[in-house]
């Protein structure tokens, strides 16, 4: 079952809950959408024996791709929430790549109906930083403030230094963050993997890894002299962590995301397959230990999927010809579980810090798994141990570098504002 179902009145019986940085087992109550920790008197329309299972505040991901408006071939709202809801998702940001661009009210508008309409999880939308997201004008940030939780282009690197300046200062005056998708053009030249042993030996045209960490030093200048409160997307490179770890340490109002694909793969894994091609794309073995030191330390605030999903066919043209993106919703918390959380890289309160606590802290979103409130959490089998099939997804994207690893942990309910996003038929 699937899909967002009326208020519900259930209980899970005798649960390992996650709350608190620790899990206690106790029974969880949902009655008409509002969740009590204990048992009710009143009766429940299902019980679930959860001696077994483990019930987690819901997964926020700050960086998703829902592709509607524009590009509904590739995803909807509709089957991109209900991916977010099989993963243990309740809130996510959709990123502003879209046809038409939130760069105005009116435009936003247009996905702010369909959220309305067809999301089964908690969608919030962002606004662009520029027109068009072409890196030339301001959109119209005064009017879109309200309706957005923070301006990106992501997809384009804000080229002019002019530019981004402005945009950091009426941000600033706003209350709202700048998200960055930090790319120089310059440093290019027409690469598509990471510049590195592989694409050497196997002929491709690689992207250095300063088109990333320059266009990060020249922000951070920019934050310096502006104030505005600065958030780095999907970092991928060794010395993009050591700016951001500086930064911190002087003081600077900055955050930064990375995604299980630059944590778990380093680019001696790659494939001639469209499903190794992402932007930014993935780096060496001394990148991925930086990214794991800068989760330990506090570097790296939180872990995103960046869900980014093509057709078929859009992928199916090698490292070379794809287009760049993958799907993460549906295998992020049993992958980082398995390969971080059992293997020692990472405690389990970690990675919850990172899936939930942190970003829904930085970027205001809504608390989860609240006495009193509309329920608002993910139940989780973490002892089932399964293949990656993205025959499985119910995202219309398929591709996944991580097709067929081996992981542990099934999401099996997912309950967002009170309501069932997500029941896997396997659960009684």
């Amino acid at each position: 079952m699937s899909g967002k179902e009326p208020a519900i009145r259930t209980l899970l019986a005798n649960v390992n809950v996650y709350r608190d940085g620790d899990v206690r087992r106790e029974d969880v109550s949902v009655l008409d959408g509002i969740l009590r920790f204990g048992r009710a008197a009143s009766a429940y329309d299902q019980i679930i024996p959860g001696e077994s299972f483990t019930v987690f505040p819901g997964f926020a991901d700050v960086h998703v791709h829902f592709r509607e408006p524009g590009f509904s071939y590739k995803e909807t709202l509709a089957s991109g929430s209900l991916a977010a809801a099989r993963g243990g998702y309740t809130a996510v940001c959709t990123m502003p790549n879209l046809d038409p661009c939130p760069d105005s009210l009116k435009n936003l508008r247009v996905q702010l109906d369909l959220i309305r309409k067809d999301a089964v999880v908690r969608v919030f939308p962002y606004g662009t930083i520029t027109v068009g997201e072409k890196g030339e004008a301001l959109s119209d940030m005064d009017a879109l403030a309200p309706q957005v939780i923070a301006f990106s282009d992501d997809g384009h690197g804000v080229q002019n230094d002019d530019i981004m300046r402005e945009a950091m200062r009426k941000a600033k005056a706003l209350g709202r963050l700048i998200v960055a998708h930090c790319e120089d053009n310059r440093l290019l030249r027409g690469g598509y993997i990471h510049d590195g042993a592989y694409a050497a030996a196997h002929g491709h045209r690689g992207i250095c890894s300063e088109s990333e960490w320059g266009q990060i030093a020249r922000d951070l200048e920019l934050v310096r002299r502006t104030g505005c409160s600065y958030h780095v997307c999907h970092v991928s490179a060794k010395e993009s962590v050591a700016l951001i770890r500086r930064a911190k340490a002087e003081g600077l109002d900055v955050s930064c995301e990375t995604a299980p694909h630059y944590l778990l793969m380093n680019d001696s894994m790659l494939q001639e397959d469209g499903r190794f091609k992402m932007n930014p794309p993935i780096r060496a073995e001394e990148d991925r230990q930086a990214l794991i030191a800068g989760l330990r330390d506090g570097t790296i605030d939180m872990i995103i999927t960046d869900h980014a999903p093509h057709s078929a066919e859009e992928k199916a043209k090698g490292l070379a010809g794809s287009l760049m993106g993958v799907v993460g919703l549906e295998t992020a918390f049993p992958l980082l579980y398995t390969h971080l959380v059992c293997k020692g890289e990472l405690s389990l309160k970690q990675l919850v810090g990172l899936m939930c606590e942190n970003p829904r802290k930085r970027f205001t979103l809504p608390d989860t798994l609240q006495e009193g409130k509309p329920a608002d959490f993910t139940l989780y089998d973490l002892d089932e141990s399964y293949l990656i099939d993205p025959a499985e997804f119910v995202s219309l994207g398929r591709s996944t570098p991580f097709a067929g690893w081996p992981v542990r942990g099934r999401c099996l309910m997912t309950v967002s504002d009170g309501k069932i996003a997500w029941h896997d038929p396997r659960l009684s």
